[in-house]
């Protein structure tokens, strides 16, 4: 029996600029990808990831698009060196829309027009605030959040592994349950920039716009399941997708749990495709016995094909 494998997509926090360069300069599907996405866009994603500056690629409606472009450009050289297809996809936050992809359900352009439209949605809400909890229990977690709900909204925005989440909500709220949390055990507490509470009720009108964006989109049914974010398991068919990307928006990331899914489905192999290894990292933590690789440029794309043909005994 061959082993089984899933894509995964970084979000949000795993761009850099120059990325994507190397693979733009080595590889023709991936710089179809990104003239694509600066035809579609109207505006230099190539530039942005590229040169910068970091300031501009910072910016949410910059970030969004340029990391689903880079990442999608890494699946397309991926794919045009090695004839492979994962058993299950996933992508964190944004990064589902690359899995999304990936899987069949939107085209190119469609994938673009979305995620422009939701980084904008969501560049436009302001107010709230993050942070990330490093080494907490859960019965620490629980109690932090309801010391920070007698001030006001807080909750979690993110399970990222079991060593760390990341809640969302009013400021002072989110303030006084990270005070809690670290007065209690927590080994950090980080507050995170960003311009607005991802992944909050803050963030439920951006919801509310995306679902009439989304409703006119072409949507087919996926060819491989996508393990979703909004509740960590597997979804195929359009009008589910239609349903679940605009609740994205505003609710929790199960990141932890869409890995676990995967492995209780009898995955072992798991390659994060896109900028930087923000995910490799949380696997180490969500499922130590898994083999992960990255493809973010041309070496790390030839070293992964090397060992992905030698693990699944290709020729």
């Amino acid at each position: 029996m061959s082993k089984k494998i899933a894509f995964l997509f970084p979000g949000q926090g795993a761009q850099s600029v120059g990325m994507g360069k190397d693979l733009f300069d080595n590889y023709e599907s991936a710089k179809s990808v990104y003239n694509t996405a600066d035809n579609v866009l109207g505006k230099s994603i190539t530039s942005l990831c590229f040169e910068g500056p970091e300031d501009a690629l910072k910016q949410t409606v910059n970030t969004q698009p340029c990391i689903v472009t880079t990442s999608i450009a890494a699946l397309e050289a991926l794919k045009s060196e090695l004839d492979i297809e994962p058993d299950y996809v996933a992508g964190h936050s944004l990064g589902e829309y690359c899995a999304i992809y990936t899987a069949g359900v939107m085209s190119l352009e469609t994938t673009l027009k979305a995620i422009q439209k939701r980084a904008d949605l969501m560049g436009q809400t302001k107010g709230g605030a993050m942070a990330a909890v490093l080494n907490s229990t859960e019965e620490v977690l629980k109690a932090g959040l309801e010391e920070g709900s007698k001030i006001g909204y807080v909750d979690v925005a993110n399970y990222n592994s079991p060593a760390q989440v990341v809640i969302t909500g009013d400021e002072n709220a989110v303030k006084a349950a990270g005070d809690y949390i670290l007065a209690n055990g927590a080994r950090r507490v980080v507050p995170l920039a960003v311009s607005g509470a991802f992944h909050s009720k803050f963030m439920e009108n951006a919801g509310k716009e995306f679902e009439s964006f989304v409703s006119s989109l072409d949507l087919s049914d996926a060819s491989i399941p996508v393990i979703t974010n909004v509740d960590a398991s597997a979804t195929t068919s359009s009008a589910d997708f239609r349903v679940k990307m605009p609740r994205q928006i505003y609710s929790s990331v199960h990141w932890t749990q869409t890995i676990q899914k995967m492995v209780s489905d009898g995955v072992e192999i798991f390659v994060e495709i896109g900028p930087g290894k923000v995910l490799a990292g949380l696997n180490k933590k969500i499922a130590p016995e898994a083999k992960v690789f990255n493809v973010f440029d041309k070496e790390s794309l030839e070293s992964t094909i090397s060992s992905l043909k030698e693990e699944l005994a290709l020729v």
